[in-house]
């Protein structure tokens, strides 16, 4: 008969449907439970013949009604979870299986006590305890249990127990998933047991049927304890280490959303497998951590924000909170079905965007006039700029200005492309305005401070400052924006401002010296040509402090002012030479001198190379006597030259007083059929005038 004792367990207090997950929870605990037979006394084993007698005479009595709930839940030998649905002798046929089922219609075993599920609770048994609960429960509702003690209240009590350890584990479901898995597993099997009690109960009865306890809704119970456990969480910023000179919004912010992505992490990889698919564990969890986080957010964003609060707030709006929570491969792929949307609604966030624009705008803006006052004070000072490689330099005015507006740009690129964007928009118009403020100062300083001690090593200084200026402008201002064009026009005023101021001097000492050379009509042309190389020897060995642009382009600017000056002279009527051999002697002596200028030129690193051939083929015109040889030189000097005109060209031609007036008509009108009408590159003749 010992080996009967399985269909005993079929009985009233049999088997339950779906209770898997109990009997896998159980088996990894230790201490197995008890089965209720072996906790009931055993009734003596009858005999076969006696069973077989009491069969029949049953048969042959009229049917009694029988009080057999349906899906009532026990806890069977090998202490798991087990339903009456599942029971393993069913569909057996054969005098055993005939013995079992009358076994089962005339043996009634006793459900649990209370006592029986207390113990099971203080031994955290939980899914045991609430299969048994769920017996008393249906037992008593049934009202076919003579000689029971328990009541309504007493179950209700237990109930109280249970529930109250199953959802103060759940709650801690976050931190229990790695520590204490089982202990979990029990109680989420627990809630699973009871959301299918209440769908039996809802099945297996008119809508219209009232129970007091039934549906006990434990999946509601459970989603306000989620929401408990995710606000509990994120409000507690003890766990979150402190970030120095992070203000309060911003630890808060940081603490939200380390929690956030570590929390769901948790439930991705150890939480979410416990549960059926219809409880959407992610879902669930996600969303309420996103509501909570988003409350915060819009909560800071409504109130009064610091500067930095509001840019570390759009910052998690846009770009931390959708990003860095994808970095993780899983947890990105959950987040995608569950589609959070933005932190904040787009009003907030636009009207947040607008002051963090508005604010940063005028910080750089005062920034930058700040920095001005600074330099200005600096160019006052008794001292010589440093050097920098042997440049003189005033750095950081540029360093901080093109700092300033690159870091502001950066910063609210990382918000956002569109929030960096409208900040570029806005600061482009910001370095105009801050550099013709600077131009306006260094002219102050050009002609209010020309006997300061260092007046022209800061004039260079300056003029090296703009290289800076001119190189972020290239590299970072598209062709097409209008603020580039004014940018490169108002730093090539500073730079030609201080180029003149550079040059006034030695400019104003090779005036008298050019002089000679009508004075003397070109004789000793090669001392004169030496003294003017040598004096500006002198000059060019100051400008070396330049960086190397500004270096070649003061020189190219020497280079053309000594080819022009030498024009000047051989324009201005004061030598007429009427035999051939007068003319091919003096053009030996302009090309001499322009082969000397031009080597004097190039060794000192001009690259004006445009300039070397203007003097040689004024001397081949002198030289030439045929009509024709004359007028082709004339061509293509006014091809190289096409800013000569014919006032020029008269002028120069005095020197050859051996031309008729016919000839020299003829050549005249022979420039004019070939003289370009567009503006040259780089103009030569146009900057002379002639009298």
């Amino acid at each position: 008969m010992m080996k009967m004792l399985p269909f005993f367990q079929s009985g009233p207090i049999g088997i339950r449907n779906g209770s898997e997950g109990c009997i896998g929870v159980n088996r990894q605990l230790e201490n197995r439970l008890t089965s209720v037979p072996e906790q009931v006394p055993a009734c003596p084993e009858p005999s076969g013949d006696e069973i077989w007698s009491r069969d029949q005479e049953k048969m042959s009595e009229k049917p009694e009604a029988a009080c057999r709930p349906s899906r009532a839940s026990s806890i069977t030998s090998n202490g798991s979870c087990t339903s009456a649905g599942d029971s393993p002798e069913k569909g057996k046929k054969g005098i055993k299986g005939i013995l079992t089922s009358a076994l089962k219609k005339i043996k009634k075993i006793k459900p649990p006590s209370v006592k029986q599920v207390m113990e099971l609770l203080e031994e955290q048994k939980l899914c045991d305890a609430t299969q048994q609960l769920i017996v008393l429960e249906k037992s008593l509702s049934s009202k076919c249990e003579e000689g029971m003690n328990t009541s309504h209240q007493d179950i209700e009590s237990v109930y109280e127990v249970l529930k109250h350890k199953v959802f103060t584990i759940l709650k801690d479901s976050i931190l229990l998933a790695k520590t204490n898995p089982e202990l979990l597993q029990q109680a989420v099997e627990a809630l699973k047991e009871q959301e299918k009690e209440d769908q039996n109960y809802t099945s297996e009865n008119p809508p219209d049927q009232n129970m007091q306890f039934r549906p006990r809704k434990w999946k509601d119970l459970w989603m306000a304890t989620v929401k408990e456990s995710v606000e509990t969480r994120m409000k507690d910023t003890s766990h979150t280490p402190r970030t120095e000179n992070l203000s309060t919004v911003g630890q808060n912010l940081l603490h939200m959303g380390k929690t956030m992505k570590e929390d769901l992490t948790v439930v991705v990889k150890y939480i979410k497998q416990l549960y059926p698919p219809e409880f959407n564990v992610f879902s669930t969890y996600a969303e309420l951590y996103h509501n909570y986080f988003a409350s915060q957010a819009k909560k800071n964003a409504e109130s009064r924000l610091e500067d930095k609060d509001i840019y570390l707030l759009l910052s998690w709006v846009h770009n931390i909170y959708p990003k860095d929570m994808r970095k993780d491969h899983v947890l990105a792929e959950e987040l995608e079905k569950v589609k959070l949307g933005s932190l904040l609604p787009s009003s907030l966030s636009n009207d947040l965007e607008k002051k963090y624009l508005d604010s940063e705008e005028a910080t750089i803006k005062n920034s930058l006039s700040k920095c001005l006052d600074k330099e200005i004070q600096r160019w006052k000072e008794d001292k010589e700029p440093e050097k920098l490689n042997g440049h003189f330099q005033s750095e950081l005015l540029a360093i901080f200005v093109i700092q300033s507006i690159y870091s502001g740009q950066k910063r609210a690129k990382d918000i956002s492309a569109a929030v960096g964007e409208e900040l570029s928009h806005r600061l482009s118009k910001e370095l105009p305005a801050f550099l013709k403020s600077y131009k306006d100062a260094f002219e102050d300083f050009k002609e209010k401070s020309k006997k300061h001690r260092y007046y022209k090593p800061i004039i260079i200084a300056n003029i090296n400052n703009c290289w800076n200026f001119r190189d972020y402008t290239e590299k970072n201002m598209a062709e097409k924006d209008d603020n580039k064009a004014g940018i490169l026009s108002t730093l090539g005023d500073i730079e030609n401002s201080g180029f003149d101021v550079l040059l006034q001097q030695l400019f104003a000492q090779l005036k008298p010296i050019y002089k000679k050379f009508t004075e003397n009509k070109w004789d000793s042309s090669n001392e004169i040509m030496n003294e003017i190389i040598k004096t500006t020897s002198k000059h060019i060995s100051d400008f070396r402090t330049l960086k190397d642009p500004f270096y070649h382009a003061i020189v190219e600017k020497i280079h053309t002012r000594l080819v022009k000056d030498y024009i000047v002279r051989l324009l201005k009527r004061k030598v007429s030479l009427k035999t051939p051999a007068q003319q091919q002697n003096l053009a030996q002596h302009i090309s001499k001198n322009a082969a000397d200028l031009e080597a004097f030129c190039t060794s000192n690193g001009s690259q004006a190379t445009w300039l070397n051939s203007a003097l040689p083929k004024l001397a081949e015109i002198i030289r030439l006597q045929d009509l024709g040889a004359i007028k082709i030189e004339v061509a293509t000097l006014a091809t190289t030259y096409p800013d000569i005109r014919k006032r020029h060209l008269e002028a120069f031609l005095y020197i050859k007083a051996n031309l008729s007036r016919g000839e020299l008509k003829s050549i005249l009108g022979y420039l004019a059929d070939s003289t370009a009408t567009t503006p040259p590159g780089a103009p030569l003749f146009s900057n002379i005038n002639v009298s």
